[in-house]
């Protein structure tokens, strides 16, 4: 079931509306059915998956937290034997359908050099949706009681709610249960500025995914199917319109989700901060679908010993990090690429850092000879000015746009053919003639995308600056709040992508 379809407008307020009418000791129960029912519209059979990923890692910490008990916390081979069983079934669980095929497919390959006969595919694995989310905030759990950072529960049925809470379930944002789980076990009462910020932040996520992203994603896909027929300037075009769109679908997605919660007066964790600002490749991924960088800090880079080890052990840990990273996001060599880029980057970007500011104390070195104290003390700090800043942040962004490029292809050759066919030549006059136009947006509806894009980036530039704009709008008279909410669903409704045959256009990150 798709946020942006008639579905969920039919199923959310009826989920909403006997939600509040049943006595509080009972609504996580409702909400428990709800999801599960909102699971079972893509697969039914593939529920099992879900209960038994809950059923395993609820014993496990019961079992974990038990054992604390009994044998204070000090290490315990117990503890420790229960938590690798649990991590290594819900893994395999994971990597059977994620990973069956692409295994598979190098194994075979591999046989093929040695002129062996192919294992034969008897059947294909249809991978379930959200199993990479909910699967990580399964483990995060476990791995959290096992510390010691949080409780185990003990009510199975508001458990199995945290697992599987239908607006985050299928594409985030990862839930700790520090923040999630304890809220299910103290609901609060909606009040009206939390119904009004719900409903605020559900229409400006359909915003995000029908207005901009939709629409971008048929010039993307006109470009990058064809890229042929449309090279150089036409594909940095549509690497530059993917950023937006990848953006604006997963942020779309987050904030309706945060905005459905909301009305259940339920927090979730904001999955963005305007990523776009950032002057940095590191800095990006402080901003970027935030809790999966933070579930990999946390249980990964952390325990591989971060940068406690040195500076080489730093970095390869970095390295492996966002290999992984990749290879989650998809079972293709070019994700892993996109995970390594990122990495590389961030590894450059910190030798290069350290050069700077090596350089910038030589200089300052050099300077004292000749410059008075009084007037070295003066001297402006080159490297915190805006030009210097905004600099940095078009890099950024086109660092980041680049390796977009190996993210949307399906495969290793079709990024490359894409790189290759972008550097082919140099036929910038397609922005003056109107051949851009000729992508499958019209002139009129280029200019709504990118006016909606416009939109994007002073909502984020204000975010950037520490400012919600969502409670900026709240702060202000009636007659502006509903002219924000009229608007955004006017455009929405006029300007809205549907597909062909006004079909829903799902989520890009629910194939992950």
């Amino acid at each position: 079931m798709l946020f942006n379809s008639i579905d969920y407008l039919i199923f959310f307020p009826i989920v909403f509306l006997v939600y509040y009418a049943l006595p509080k000791r009972v609504r996580y129960i409702w909400l428990l059915i709800a999801s599960y029912c909102f699971y079972m519209r893509w697969n039914p059979w593939y529920i099992m998956l879900l209960i038994g990923c809950t059923v395993i890692t609820y014993i496990s910490a019961r079992l974990i937290e038990r054992d604390r008990q009994q044998r204070g916390k000090g290490a315990s081979h117990c503890r420790r034997t229960v938590l690798i069983i649990c991590v290594l079934v819900l893994l395999s669980v994971l990597g059977y359908f994620k990973y069956y095929d692409f295994f598979l497919g190098y194994f075979n390959k591999m046989l093929s050099i040695l002129h062996i006969s192919p294992i034969d595919r008897r059947f294909s694995v249809l991978l379930p949706v959200g199993i990479s989310f909910y699967i990580l905030q399964a483990l995060g759990y476990v791995f959290d009681v096992y510390r010691g950072e949080t409780y185990a529960e003990k009510n199975f049925l508001r458990y199995a709610l945290f697992v599987s809470f239908f607006p985050q379930l299928v594409a985030g944002p990862i839930e700790r249960s520090k923040n999630l789980l304890t809220q299910l076990a103290k609901p609060v009462r909606l009040s009206w500025h939390d119904f009004c910020k719900g409903l605020l932040l559900i229409v400006y996520g359909l915003f995000c995914k029908m207005v901009i992203a939709d629409r971008i994603a048929i010039v993307v896909n006109t470009v990058y199917d064809d890229s042929a027929s449309y090279p150089g300037m036409y594909i940095a075009y549509a690497a530059f319109l993917f950023s937006f769109q990848i953006y604006c679908d997963f942020y779309g997605y987050s904030t309706i989700a945060r905005g459905s919660s909301l009305l259940f007066g339920i927090k979730l964790t904001d999955n963005f901060n305007a990523p776009y600002y950032s002057g940095s490749v590191k800095e990006f991924w402080r901003r970027w679908h935030i809790s999966l960088s933070s579930w990999f800090r946390d249980y990964l880079y952390i325990p591989l010993g971060g940068n406690r080890k040195g500076e080489v052990r730093k970095e390869c840990n970095l390295l492996f990090v966002f290999g992984v990273s990749g290879l989650w996001h998809g079972a293709s060599v070019s994700f892993i690429v996109w995970g390594f880029l990122n990495g590389l980057y961030q590894v450059i970007g910190d030798v290069l850092h350290k050069l700077t500011n090596r350089m910038h104390q030589i200089s300052g070195g050099l300077n004292s000879g000749y410059v008075s104290e009084m007037e070295q003390g003066h001297r402006p700090d080159q490297r915190g000015v805006f030009s210097r800043r905004l600099l940095h942040v078009i890099m950024t962004f086109i660092l980041i746009t680049m390796t977009w490029i190996f993210f949307a292809a399906d495969q290793m050759k079709a990024a490359l053919r894409l790189i290759k066919q972008l550097f082919s030549t140099f036929n910038w006059e397609i922005f003056l003639d109107g051949s851009v136009y000729n992508l499958g947006v019209t002139k009129e509806y280029t200019r709504v995308m990118f006016l909606g894009i416009a939109v994007l980036m002073a909502v984020d530039y204000l975010k950037y600056k520490g400012k919600d704009v969502a409670e900026l709008v709240l702060k202000q008279g009636e007659w502006f709040q509903i002219l924000c909410f009229v608007s955004l669903t006017a455009a929405c409704m006029l300007f809205g992508c549907y597909g062909e045959i006004y079909d829903t256009q799902q989520f890009i990150y629910f194939q992950f």
